[in-house]
């Protein structure tokens, strides 16, 4: 069993975590654009490769999985997710299981005005949303939101331009602050149109990350839900393991109408009137899956089993509840 994860960057612990679980003799290859990321001394193999939008970047990805004989391939960067979703049949054709999302999903995904309408489709909360500066300030005139609010890149990764809106002066500059900078980062590359921004409600309750646990057939199994206690540049930082049923629905309602493939990272945070409403939908491992393994839940078991055609237990997926994490920096030598 040889598994290659592209984009591999930060997320050492990712590699360790599936190296735990992989027989003798099993290989992990790992691929970023820079031979320094620290991810990449956790792996057996490592490689170099262009950006991911660069128009050869599927072409060598195949020629990496033939010469280190892949049997699964697993991104670690939500920018490429369209590019692999696009690309699936090509890999799948030599062999190569790709755990990635169909385009229709990666699209409700990636598009964050999609996720907001998709959520309330389902019949689950989101926060009031609007992708047109005009829309935002006549819902503001008319009292349907309010100040505080929250602005962010429609297509968007990690921490990129998140601004929190005070007041009318700052909307106005900040909306187009935040369209300049869109304009001059990769993200504009994975822009459509001019609709770039989404200005929301912000929300101030608890704020919780779901780990949705689907199979490689699309099939809801587990939800791990966590109570973040920290964030740290849009990543977790320190979490608590919790036992909400409420919660836990709502992940398993979006695994069974999402029907991803593999682990979905979900965003939930409480209105002031204690509703849950559902954030952000990232269709791959997040910085808070390390949270679940740790209490428990062992993906990397459960995906090793599945492409093998075995049987897994669900008890291997669920946390154990009331285990406290949090996350600290280490240096490794890199090569």
């Amino acid at each position: 069993m040889n598994i290659l994860f592209t984009c591999a960057g930060r997320r050492t612990y990712l590699l360790k975590y599936f190296k735990e679980n992989m027989s003798e003799g099993d290989k992990i290859v790992a691929t970023d654009m820079q031979l320094s990321a620290p991810a990449l001394t956790a792996a057996d193999v490592k490689i170099q490769v262009p950006a991911v939008y660069d128009p050869k970047y599927i072409d060598i990805t195949l020629d990496i999985c033939k010469e280190q004989k892949v049997d699964a391939l697993i991104s670690l960067n939500d920018l490429e997710l369209p590019i692999l979703a696009e690309h699936k049949a090509k890999f799948e054709a030599q062999g190569v299981k790709v755990i990635v999302s169909d385009p229709e999903v990666i699209d409700i995904c990636f598009d964050k005005y999609k996720t907001a309408q998709w959520v309330e489709s389902i019949g689950l909360n989101a926060p009031k949303t609007y992708v047109r500066l005009a829309d935002a300030k006549a819902a503001l005139a008319k009292g349907e939101i309010a100040f505080p609010l929250f602005m962010k890149p429609r297509w968007g990764s990690g921490s990129i331009g998140l601004e929190s809106i005070a007041d009318m002066k700052e909307l106005d500059i900040y909306y187009n602050l935040l369209m300049k900078k869109i304009k001059k980062t990769i993200l504009a590359a994975a822009s459509v149109g001019d609709e770039y921004i989404m200005i929301q409600e912000k929300l101030g309750g608890k704020e919780f990350g779901l780990d949705v646990i689907n199979d490689l057939k699309g099939n809801n199994i587990a939800v791990s839900v966590k109570q973040k206690l920290a964030m740290r540049a849009g990543e977790t930082d320190k979490a608590t393991t919790v036992d909400l049923p409420e919660v836990r629905e709502m992940g398993a309602s979006i695994g069974r109408n999402l029907k991803h493939i593999g682990n979905l990272d979900v965003d939930i945070m409480q209105r002031a009137n204690g509703d849950y409403c559902v954030l952000e939908l990232n269709p791959r491992f997040g910085g808070g899956y390390p949270f679940s393994y740790e209490a428990g839940v062992n993906m990397p078991k459960a995906i090793i089993s599945w492409l093998k055609g075995e049987r897994v237990d669900a008890s291997i997926l669920t946390p154990k509840y009331g285990k406290t994490f949090a996350k600290n920096d280490y240096l490794v030598e890199v090569d």
